[in-house]
């Protein structure tokens, strides 16, 4: 088990979200960076979708209260162990009562990172509520006890004390998979449903400037700032269905993008929608960070989908050769 020992670090208990409740109107909430989840559960020889703890605010610090292989995925955050430094992106192994520190995101500008993920041996054991061991805040439930972490808070490892091997680990999706376009970080868009109703300047200027991520972003829902885009028209539409990803533009002009706890209606025109295999990159964008967008097509988009699943695959094979065990990767989306 793990005794939180910080306070007001907006930690939550994630998984790879919670699908196939969207018709009763629950959200999918999961991890902001998914890929930087399976792959710390799949060097665990976790399942891919086993719950972890994702950390936003630093600095952040458990205890260990026994034994327990653990792995740091997503921002690199200078972490110790009872003031030993950690490599980023490694299996790790505690010793009872061992203090795990978590610092300030480290890196260049374009691999920063605004999250970490630590994922722990067997998974965090919290009830499963409608398929899910993510935390929901706005519904509170979910996680650990439907809300953000706190100090003194107690979880439990699944698989602590058992046999782990550790001192291994990845290069980092980051680095494995970049995508940038004039030096910035950027994501792939599919034009939305009503994105024809937009002025022509305006469509062009969303894909040929830079985009700021305010400070009124978080797992709801990321407000950027710009060159404001502009309707042909006044349009009213009615709420209808939206899921992470979808980029929605109220009146101000200034683009919102749904992210992993997003409320499942809304009735703001939709511009377009970042890709299914690049959320992840989005997700560790920090904030007052900028990012640009690439026009992409379906087909594209499951080709770089593909191809996230096949860096999946290939860090499953590389634990499998070091543990001398059969892991396998769960076609799971997230």
């Amino acid at each position: 088990m793990i005794e939180v020992l910080s306070s007001a670090a907006l930690a939550t208990v994630q998984d790879l979200g919670r699908t196939g409740s969207l018709r009763w109107g629950v959200g999918t909430s999961g991890a902001m960076d998914s890929l930087a989840l399976a792959a710390g559960n799949l060097l665990l020889g976790n399942a891919p979708g086993a719950a972890a703890i994702e950390v936003p605010v630093f600095p952040f610090k458990v205890r260990f209260g026994e034994d327990c292989a653990f792995a740091l995925t997503g921002a690199d955050c200078a972490a110790r162990l009872d003031g030993q430094p950690l490599l980023p992106w490694w299996v790790h192994q505690a010793r009872a009562g061992q203090v795990l520190t978590l610092g300030l995101p480290q890196g260049g500008a374009q691999q920063r990172g605004s999250r970490a993920v630590l994922c722990l041996a067997g998974g965090v054991d919290v009830p499963e509520v409608l398929g899910s061991r993510s935390t929901q805040l706005r519904g509170a439930f979910g996680g650990h006890e439907g809300r953000a972490l706190r100090r003194g808070d107690v979880l439990r490892a699944a698989g602590a004390g058992a046999a782990c091997k550790t001192g291994f680990g990845l290069v980092p999706p980051a680095l494995a998979l970049p995508l940038q376009q004039g030096g910035v970080a950027a994501v792939r868009v599919l034009p939305a449903a009503e994105y024809m109703a937009f002025e022509p300047a305006s469509r062009a200027a969303f894909w040929a400037g830079e985009w700021k991520i305010t400070s009124q972003s978080d797992r709801y829902g990321y407000r950027l700032e710009g060159e404001p885009l502009r309707p042909i028209a006044p349009m009213e539409l009615r709420s209808h269905g939206i899921v992470p990803g979808v980029i929605q533009v109220p009146h101000s002009g200034q683009p919102i993008i749904q992210m992993r706890d997003a409320q499942p209606s809304g009735g703001y025109p939709k511009f377009g929608t970042v890709i299914e295999a690049d959320m992840w990159r989005l997700g560790q964008a920090p904030i007052g960070s900028r990012v640009r967008f690439i026009e992409t097509t379906w087909d594209e988009a499951l080709a770089a989908l593909d191809e996230v699943r096949a860096w999946l695959d290939k860090v499953a094979r590389m634990v499998e050769l070091h543990r001398g065990a059969p892991v396998s990767v769960a076609r799971q989306r997230g």
